[in-house]
């Protein structure tokens, strides 16, 4: 007789693995100013996204007018928009999670924007240098200066415009698609009708030219074409940083072309190069309007530089101590 194997020789199948049971999140939305229940999101899967979750929100039948670009959500009533890349499991919030909803109002692409609030001066720019009817005198209908700096500086202007264009075409990655409606208003107030101002007066039959004559001009002129390259090398480094349809932020730092070099001092150069820009075009008008506006121009930017200055510090903690917001040493 065969001798019965022990327990030893039985081959037994590995135990499987019991699975982990999924906990579903159950999320509520409140209105943010009247604290009244909007929608209730039930099995919402934890590793869900807060644009995922707008998503969901904007398919509901009760609000579908409120479509993702639109809705700003919040843990807290008053406090900052959560990010649509933020994941539910990785907030503040228990299984029963509690967001607050605010309308950002009818909302439009940047690329839009961008590219009508830079057409008009382009446009409007050619109507006062062409001397179109009804701006000046009949008798100065369809005629030119007679000073060679007015023909440079329309080309100045226009190539800054058509520059700006082709850049918002083939060359900005926008971290946000969209901003409300009413901001193209207020934006196209402000660079048309600054455009029509400093037109009128450069184009103006009794313009006269620059104190200092053409000394004056080709140093403006050599100003605002080395600032031109240079906002223009800025834009290409910081279209680098950023993978299409990534919204992922790095520190800048100098590439091998000369221009960038200055992101060793400045957190945002590109608005250092762009006043760059419209102090050579003031000096080669030598134009009150334009100066005004590269005053104001400059109050803007330097808010803007000293924000994002301020995130870069807040985000990288290895960020280069040197640096000042727009001006070197500065500000």
């Amino acid at each position: 007789m065969s001798a019965r194997p022990g327990l030893a020789g039985i081959k037994r199948k590995p135990a499987k693995k019991a699975k982990k049971a999924v906990v579903f999140f159950e999320v509520e939305i409140l209105d943010a100013k009247t604290k009244d229940k909007l929608c209730f999101l039930d099995k919402v899967e934890p590793n869900a996204t807060i644009g995922e979750i707008k998503s969901m929100f904007h398919k509901s039948r009760e609000y579908p007018q409120w479509y993702p670009a639109r809705q700003s959500i919040r843990l807290d009533p008053k406090g900052k928009s959560l990010k649509d890349e933020d994941v539910l499991q990785h907030l503040p919030v228990g299984t029963t999670a509690t967001f607050y909803f605010r309308d950002l109002g009818a909302q439009i692409s940047w690329v839009t924007v961008f590219l009508t609030e830079y057409t008009g001066p382009l446009v409007i720019y050619l109507m006062f240098y062409f001397r179109v009817p009804f701006i000046y005198s009949p008798k100065y209908d369809f005629t030119t200066s007679k000073h060679w700096v007015v023909h440079l500086a329309c080309m100045c202007h226009s190539f800054h415009y058509v520059k700006r264009l082709l850049e918002t075409l083939f060359v900005h990655r926008f971290s946000h698609g969209t901003m409300p409606l009413r901001n193209i208003f207020k934006n196209c107030t402000y660079y048309w009708g600054f455009a029509a101002w400093m037109a009128y007066y450069i184009n103006h039959p009794l313009y006269t030219p620059p104190i200092y004559g053409e000394q004056q001009i080709r140093i403006a002129l050599i100003i605002f074409l080395f600032c031109q390259i240079g906002n223009f090398s800025i834009h290409i480094a910081l279209r680098n940083l950023r993978p299409p349809g990534s919204k992922t932020r790095k520190i800048p730092y100098p590439t091998k072309n000369p221009f960038t070099w200055i992101f060793l001092l400045v957190s945002c150069p590109n608005y250092t190069y762009e006043l760059g820009s419209w102090l050579g075009f003031t000096l080669m008008t030598q134009c009150l309007p334009v100066a005004f506006f590269t005053l104001v121009g400059f109050i803007q930017m330097t808010v803007w530089a000293k924000g994002k200055h301020r995130s870069y510090l807040k985000e990288f903690r290895d960020y280069p101590p040197l640096r000042s917001p727009i001006l070197p040493f500065i500000l």
